[in-house]
């Protein structure tokens, strides 16, 4: 998604629906992109999207509210483990796209999951995996959820293997 604005559209309204978790999420991956964008900080960042995005009404879409906390802890541990969240998602994807080619907003939405599966083990991996995809079904209709779906499921089985694994099948 190549955009000047200041966070990515809404996703479709089906993505935006559901409990608060997962309008937790989509703000996280908006205020990523935002901070990608503009360069703002964190703890403005953070004031911005609770005061005037999560759960309010902008341009005739009305969000649904947010755990306010579950968003501050993405967003914010998203920023705090960049480095070490980059290195994972590389690792992951072919040597010839490495992480900063890939699409801005795909990006965060890869951060803010492989955060999840690397920092929130109360948070099943399936789980995460599956709000990460419906993500980025709201803003793709190409080849960004199979990436997402692939990335982080190649990190929950690097990580959370017991988790993850699928037992062997019986003859």
């Amino acid at each position: 998604m190549s955009s000047t604005q200041d966070t990515p559209k809404p996703a479709r309204k089906g993505a935006r629906a559901g409990n608060r978790r997962t309008a937790a999420r989509l703000g996280a991956v908006q205020a990523l992109y935002q901070m990608d964008l503009s360069g703002s900080d964190l703890p403005s960042t953070l004031a911005e999207f609770e005061a005037h995005r999560l759960g309010q009404e902008i341009d005739g879409d009305t969000y649904a509210k947010a755990d306010d906390a579950f968003f501050r802890a993405l967003v914010s541990g998203v920023v705090e483990d960049q480095h070490r969240i980059d290195r994972m998602i590389d690792k992951v994807l072919q040597t010839s796209w490495p992480l900063k080619r890939i699409d801005l907003t795909l990006r965060n939405i890869l951060r803010a999951g492989a955060y999840e599966l690397l920092f929130r083990e109360d948070v099943p991996a399936r789980a995460a995996i599956n709000e990460y995809v419906e993500i980025a079904r709201g803003f793709y209709d190409d080849d960004g959820p199979r990436l997402v779906n692939g990335v982080l499921d190649r990190i929950a089985r690097d990580e959370r293997a017991t988790e993850v694994s699928v037992p062997d099948a019986k003859p």
